[in-house]
C-alpha cells in the first residue's frame, strides 16, 4: 500500500485542492520534480506547468498550474499558485487566442518588457492548452 501525504493547492481566489495524495509532479524554475511521502523539505519557485497528481486510488490526474511557490514540509506539501485549473475548466478558445496574440507580439520584436510579458503569456497559454488536451485525451 502506498504511503500518502497531505497536499494543498492554494490560489488567490480559492483552495483548489486539499487531499491525501501518493505523489505529485510539476516543474520548478530549474527543472522537473516529483514529490512522494517523506520527501526532503524544500521551498522552490514553480513555473507554468502541468501539475500531475497521483491520488489515493493510484490514478494520475492532470491540472494546469501557473507561477507559484512549492513548499514541501514534514507535515504537508503546499503549492501556492497564481492560478490552477482542471482541464474541463480551461477555456480552450481563450487560451488559443492568448497564444496567438503573444506569438504576434514576439514576432514584432517589441520593447524588452513587452517581450517578457508576451513570453510569460505564451508559456501560460501553452500549458493551459496542454492541460486541456490531457483532459480531453482521458475521455
Amino acid at each position: 500500500m502506498a504511503i500518502l501525504f497531505p497536499l494543498e493547492v492554494h490560489t488567490p481566489y480559492r483552495l483548489f485542492l486539499s487531499e491525501q495524495v501518493e505523489a505529485i509532479s510539476l516543474t520548478l524554475s530549474d527543472g522537473e520534480i516529483a514529490v512522494y511521502a517523506n520527501h526532503a523539505p524544500i521551498t522552490a519557485p514553480v513555473v507554468p506547468c502541468l501539475l500531475k497528481i497521483k491520488d489515493k486510488e493510484g490514478t494520475w490526474k492532470t491540472a494546469y498550474c501557473s507561477e507559484g511557490i512549492l513548499e514541501v514540509g514534514e507535515l504537508k506539501t503546499i503549492l501556492i499558485s497564481d492560478d490552477a485549473s482542471w482541464p474541463e475548466d480551461i477555456d480552450y478558445e481563450r487560451a488559443k487566442k492568448a497564444k496567438e496574440q503573444a506569438e504576434k507580439t514576439l514576432a514584432e520584436r517589441m520593447l524588452k518588457f513587452e517581450t517578457k510579458a508576451a513570453t510569460d503569456t505564451l508559456n501560460r497559454a501553452n500549458m493551459r492548452i496542454r492541460a486541456w488536451e490531457a483532459g480531453k485525451s482521458k475521455k
